[in-house]
C-alpha cells in the first residue's frame, strides 16, 4: 500500500499535520523535505513567494479536505502564517480545536 495512503488513514495529529506541510511545501518548492524546520521562516529562509503560499494553502486545503469535510484556510489569515510553525499551529487548532 502507498505510504500516502497510509498517511490519509493515520489521525492528524501535530506530528503528522507537520509532515504533510513539510512533504507539500518540499514538492513546491522543490527542495528536499529534511531541508525544511519548523522554525523556518517561509520568505527569508525557504525563498517561498505568495505564489508557493497559496499552492500551499490549496495543496492542503485538498488533502485535509479528503478527510475533515468542509477544511479550509481563511484568506485573512494567510497574513499570519509567516513560519512553518504558524501554518501547523493554525493547521492543528482548526483541526483538533
Amino acid at each position: 500500500m502507498p505510504a500516502e495512503t497510509n498517511m490519509e488513514q493515520a489521525p492528524f495529529d501535530r506530528p503528522a499535520i507537520f509532515s504533510l506541510v513539510r512533504e507539500r511545501l518540499a514538492d513546491i518548492l522543490e527542495i528536499e523535505p529534511g531541508s525544511i524546520g519548523e522554525g523556518d521562516s517561509f520568505v527569508d529562509d525557504l525563498d517561498a513567494d505568495s505564489l508557493a503560499l497559496i499552492e500551499l494553502v490549496e495543496s492542503l486545503e485538498d488533502e485535509i479536505g479528503e478527510r475533515s469535510v468542509g477544511f479550509r484556510i481563511d484568506d485573512e489569515d494567510l497574513d499570519d502564517l509567516k513560519t512553518v510553525r504558524d501554518a501547523v499551529d493554525y493547521v492543528d487548532g482548526r483541526l483538533n480545536s
